[in-house]
This record gives C-alpha cells, structure tokens and sequence, in this order.
C-alpha cells in the first residue's frame, strides 16, 4: 500500500509534504506532486500536512479521485525509482489525467 496524491493540488503544490517526508517520495511535475509508489513506506507524515487534503492512504482514496491512483503510478513508468524528489528536482511534465484539469482561475 502507498499514499496517493490527488485533484486538490493540482495547481497548488504547497509542498509541505516533501518537507515531512522521511524518505523523499514526493516529486514534483509540472502541475501537482506525485508520490512514488516503490519509495513510499506508508509512514504518514505527508497527509496531515497538505493544506487542501489531497493525500490520501491508497485503500481510503474517495472514488471520484480513483483515477489519482494511476496517475501516481504511472507518472514513474519512464523514470524508474530516481532515488528522491529533492534530489531529482522539478520534472517538467504530468500525467494525462491532470493535465487534462482545467486550470484553476484566482479568485
């Protein structure tokens, strides 16, 4: 099991949770981050910190964010386990399932 990311932080990237992340699982694309599923142990300290609670526990994933879970995963097929977020660095690109997300307008 792993943590998941999902729709709320598209466009936001608080990234608060790579900051709590003891084994830097946590990668940023383009519009979101995304949790590698091989680097994750299920520790936990990622969710209580997103602001918009988009971190979910894979088996508590609300079925309107099910596709998150795919995107997660899939995100890493051409990149393999990088070895950490941080130290991989910002990745210039998304997953299909967000960047079909319309752009969030300010308020």
């Amino acid at each position: 099991m792993t943590y998941v990311i999902a729709l709320p932080c598209v466009d936001l990237k608080d990234k608060a949770c790579i900051e709590e992340c003891p084994v830097d699982c946590i990668y940023e694309g383009g519009r979101m981050l995304y949790i590698h599923p091989d680097e994750c142990v299920d520790y936990g300290a990622c969710e209580p910190v997103c602001p918009v609670e988009a971190i979910f526990y894979e088996d508590d994933l609300p079925a309107d964010f099910a596709s998150y879970y795919t995107a997660n995963v899939d995100f890493f097929a051409s990149l393999g386990s990088p070895g950490g977020g941080t130290r991989k660095g910002p990745i210039h690109r998304d997953h299909p399932i967000v960047a079909a997300v319309q752009p969030k307008t300010p308020d």
